[in-house]
């Protein structure tokens, strides 16, 4: 019987193989298969009619070619049939696809031969994600393809399916505009899809029989088939997962694809461990698997060919697919030189493409944290952006505990937190960072390296997170926390992260971890835009401000610690600041933002001048139409007022 420890293998003797070519390609005369595999002593191919069940149509042995490679070159037209290969290494393991397998069966058990070209939807060869000159100017929106569209008050046809992105024209049973046509009125420019990868816990042929997040790859390559409307032909939901990119893209919006490398649904029956057993993942002295993620194993980016997969794979999707943009789930547990190597293949393919992940892990590695892509190192990595906890936990209150308060429900002392976050998590002179719980010290260099939030799929919702830790505040009071931590996040520097539905109060019955917590759970309720349309708007009005000045969006630490001025008077459970906007190209030249955490309205004394109120409480004003003041302005409690010098 095997034993799966591995304290007595030097990995690093391993050889390396650098083409472009491993994995399995199709032509109309032939079909190359190209594994890894440097631990097998034979290497076995099998071709199958279906990608679920009967025997092999038949058996061939690949090849030995160098470098740990095995392939093998069949003739003639194999459109349309499905693989696997069984691998020898003293003894033979479980029957598998291929690592780097692109079009996949039902439940992703057997690969398929396919002709990449017939997955294209018509127009592709000209489609482009929009173009942002930097990073800062993205607003993000996290979203679930089956939470998106499954609800009856979506509205959409195809419910829970890629499909329902591509769909125009619905609306929930109130009237309002929900799916596509949302995204494009609230504004944001670009969507954040949660797993779309195989994974491996939904049943694709009953899809609806459970609920997974889909944290739990299995093959990294192929679409997941539970979203698409024909699970069992793997070219089916490659199609339909491009014809989702491209209807995003021709309505200005771009596509960030959420990537987990860091560890496999599986462990000792994962297409990894049954290719090359124990090689992808760490392991602790005692040759077991090491668990940073929390979730069993993690993979070990450092090794040369674990390197170049992710590195292969990320430059797969952003190339057939046309991704705009990765975020990496669990970033700490990678290696910094691996993701520093995936900024600069990206940028031969995109410079624009973002890198974003959450920079911790979630258990201890046996890599020592300061070789790691943690939060403490993002400093190094241009162009690579991390989560802001700080700015988060200082908001709402720590994720922990659903009764702690933040400074949108009107806990003190949370605003040198909150300056670190409008900041961008760069540093600035006036902040005092002993102060700050979370960070000790600025960690992000520029601006762009700060991805600003408030909630996520993790963790409560923000409204959920706001009722449970104010147990007796109404809703008209839970709404304006609502909106002021909407106010803080689209007015800050650095990148702004929406969780979907927090625009219109988005809840889950108080779930805090709904990974696997059914539709009823998880699923976007549309009639919510209704009830909470005053919230919608206020958070489509921030969007747009965000837009129209760049003063909140400013590209480089060295203009945020020159044109944004924190006020030197404290006032406990008040944090304002004044923007030069001339200096950064704003049409409003001297801009005063005041953000009151207190229930109670406050005073606050004004610079000389004379200023115009823009936004006070609900009321979003124009140039035209706003009212003046000057020496003092009174600022409701729970809200934030922004002005413009005019004199």
């Amino acid at each position: 019987m095997r034993k799966w420890l591995f304290n007595h293998i030097d990995f690093s003797t391993y050889p390396f193989y650098g083409g472009g070519d491993l994995g399995v390609f199709w032509s109309p005369e032939k079909t190359l298969f190209k594994i890894w595999a440097p631990t097998a002593n034979a290497v076995e191919l099998r071709m199958y009619e279906n990608g679920k069940d009967g025997k092999p149509v038949q058996k061939k042995n690949l090849k030995p070619y160098r470098s740990g490679v095995w392939y093998l070159e069949l003739k003639g037209n194999l459109e349309g049939l499905f693989y696997t290969f069984k691998i020898n290494d003293g003894e033979w393991l479980h029957e598998v696809p291929d690592i780097y397998a692109r079009c996949v069966g039902v439940n992703g058990l057997r690969g398929q031969i396919y002709n990449p070209r017939k997955t294209n939807p018509e127009g592709w060869e000209n489609d482009k994600g929009p173009v942002i000159k930097n990073t800062v100017e993205a607003i993000i929106y996290e979203t679930h393809i089956r939470d998106f569209s499954i609800a009856e008050s979506s509205g959409i046809k195809n419910k829970g399916k890629y499909q329902g992105f591509t769909e125009s024209g619905t609306r929930s049973p109130e009237g309002m505009t929900t799916g596509l046509d949302h995204l494009k009125e609230l504004g944001i420019t670009h969507v954040h899809l949660m797993p779309v990868f195989d994974f491996y816990t939904i049943d694709e042929e009953d899809p609806l029989s459970k609920y997974n997040w889909g944290y739990d790859p299995q093959n990294y390559n192929s679409p997941e088939g539970s979203y698409s409307i024909n699970p069992y032909d793997g070219s089916a939901r490659i199609k339909e997962l491009k014809t989702l990119v491209k209807t995003l893209h021709d309505n200005g919006i771009g596509v960030i694809m959420d990537v987990v490398y860091n560890h496999t649904g599986r462990t000792r029956g994962s297409v990894f461990n049954q290719t090359v057993p124990g090689y992808f993942y760490r392991q602790k002295p005692d040759g077991t698997f090491a668990n940073a993620s929390g979730c069993g194993n993690e993979v070990a980016t450092e090794r040369s060919m674990a390197r170049k997969y992710i590195i292969d794979s990320l430059k797969y999707w952003a190339t057939e697919f046309h991704i705009d943009g990765f975020r990496f789930d669990l970033m700490g547990i990678y290696d910094f030189d691996t993701v520093s190597f995936i900024r600069q293949e990206m940028d031969k393919i995109n410079p624009g493409i973002m890198l974003y992940g959450e920079g911790w892990a979630a258990d201890l590695s046996p890599m020592a944290e300061e070789k790691r892509a943690v939060k403490s190192n993002i400093r190094k990595l241009q162009g690579v952006a991390a989560f802001s906890d700080d700015m988060r936990d200082a908001l709402k209150g720590h994720w922990s505990d659903k009764k702690n308060k933040g400074f949108v429900s009107g806990l003190t002392l949370r605003e040198e937190a909150v300056k670190f976050g409008i900041t961008g998590a760069t540093y600035h002179p006036q902040i005092i960072y002993d102060y700050i719980e979370t960070s000790p010290s600025a960690w992000a260099k520029e601006p762009d390296q700060c991805i600003n939030y408030v909630s996520c799929h993790d963790n409560y919702t923000l409204w959920d997170k706001l009722k449970l830790s104010n147990k007796d505040a109404s809703d008209e009071e839970l709404k304006r926390m609502v909106k002021l931590a909407g106010a803080i996040i689209l007015t800050s520097q650095g990148i702004p992260f929406l969780h979907s539905g927090v625009e219109f109060c988005r809840t889950k019955d108080g779930n805090e971890n709904s990974y696997k917590s059914p539709d009823s759970v998880n699923q976007l309720d549309w009639s919510r835009k209704s009830d909470y349309s005053d919230v919608f708007e206020y958070f489509k009005r921030l969007i747009l401000l965000r837009k129209q000045h760049p003063a909140f969006r400013m590209p480089t630490s060295e203009q945020i610690k020159n044109n944004l001025k924190f006020c030197k008077n404290y006032q406990t459970g008040v944090v304002a600041y004044s923007l030069n906007g001339k200096n950064v190209g704003d049409f409003w030249h001297n801009i005063i933002v005041i953000f009151n955490g207190n229930p109670n309205p406050v005073n606050f004394n004004l610079p000389k001048g004379i200023f115009q109120i823009l936004l006070s409480e609900d009321n979003f004003y124009t140039e035209n139409t706003g009212i003046t003041v000057k020496d003092e302005i009174s600022v409701k409690g729970t809200s934030v007022v922004i002005l413009n010098e005019i004199s």
